[in-house]
This record gives C-alpha cells, sequence and structure tokens, in this order.
C-alpha cells in the first residue's frame, strides 16, 4: 500500500490547529508538577506505551526531576475475553519486575481506553502496588472503557474529533507535529 505524501500535506495544511506548541508545553509543565508532587519519593517504574506516547515520554520525562526507571510497552488490542477484558497482542511486554512497584503508564491520549485499560490491569495481575496513567489528551465523550475511567494525570482535554500531532498520527503520519490537529470536518 503506497501513500500519497501529497495527501498527507494537505491533511496538515488544511488541519484545525486545537492546540498550539506553546499550549502543549504548558500542559506537559503542568503534567510534570502535577506528576512529581506525586510520585517524587516512589521510586515508579514509567512504561512508555508505543507508538503514540513515545513522543509524549521523551518530552515529559525530562521534566520529572527525580529518580525513576523507564521502559516500554507495546501492544495492540485484537479481541475481548468472555467477561468483557480486552485481550493484548504484546509484541514488548513489561519486563520488569513490578511486585509492590509504583507504575506509572505514558501515553499520547486517551480515547476510549481499551489497550491502556489493558495494560493496567497487565501491570495489577503482577503485583504493582499502583499502577497510574498519564495522557496528554483525555479526549471528551461518553465511550470510554468504562464510564468512569479517566487518566491519573492529563494535559488537555479535547473535542471528540480525528486527532493527530504530539504523538497521536494519521495514516502513520505527523505525529513529530508539534502542536494538536484535528483533520478538516472531522
Amino acid at each position: 500500500m503506497s501513500v500519497n505524501l501529497d495527501e498527507i500535506k494537505q491533511a496538515m495544511a488544511e488541519a484545525d490547529c486545537l492546540a498550539s506548541p506553546a499550549e502543549v508545553t504548558a500542559a506537559l509543565d503542568r503534567m510534570a508538577a502535577a506528576i512529581t508532587a506525586r510520585l517524587a519519593d516512589s521510586n515508579p517504574v514509567c512504561y512508555c506505551v508505543m507508538n503514540g506516547g513515545l513522543v509524549i515520554a521523551g518530552r515529559l520525562l525530562s521534566r520529572l526531576n527525580f529518580p525513576l526507571e523507564v521502559a516500554y510497552v507495546h501492544a495492540t488490542r485484537y479481541g475481548h475475553a468472555l467477561n468483557g477484558q480486552a485481550l493484548l497482542d504484546w509484541r514488548v511486554r513489561p519486563t520488569q519486575d513490578l511486585q509492590g512497584r509504583t507504575v506509572l503508564i505514558l501515553d499520547d491520549i486517551l480515547d476510549e481506553g481499551h489497550t491502556l485499560d489493558a495494560i493496567i490491569t497487565h501491570c495489577r495481575e503482577e503485583g504493582a502496588a499502583e499502577v497510574l496513567s498519564a495522557v496528554l489528551v483525555d479526549k471528551q465523550h461518553n465511550r470510554k472503557a468504562h464510564p468512569d475511567m479517566k487518566p491519573d494525570f492529563h494535559g488537555l482535554k479535547i473535542a471528540d474529533r480525528f486527532l493527530f500531532g504530539c504523538g497521536m498520527d494519521y495514516k502513520g503520519y505527523w505525529r513529530n507535529a508539534p502542536g494538536i490537529y484535528a483533520l478538516k470536518g472531522v
């Protein structure tokens, strides 16, 4: 499948900017302050969720001035178990011993949250004492994996549109965009 690079460029040219680079930077600063206040003395392991969490983890971790361990996970959701939990196809599983640890999951967005929920559940099953989530964007809609699902830390609440930038992609592109954009009309 070939990509039409002109279409990719046009998507950005026509996109609505929902959060400027300066607004993203301010949101990351607020997140870092809140995470530091909560976790500075907890010796956390921070997992970046690939691929979307890569940009946010890179920009956020350097703002956390306390000892922490960094790793990554890569999983995709491929179905549901009989009890409704999302099953994951793990590309890279957590490799640290999580018994009694505080875990912080870093991702770009909480949209419906099925994959994030399954990663959190897995970490708890591995014995983590506490599992928290930090996302740059908490997308505003009522289709979350559970009605009360919300991130422990978030930078921005953004409308229910097709978003890209800051880790979120459009057809695999524009994760590197410094702001948050929505496709025109979507």
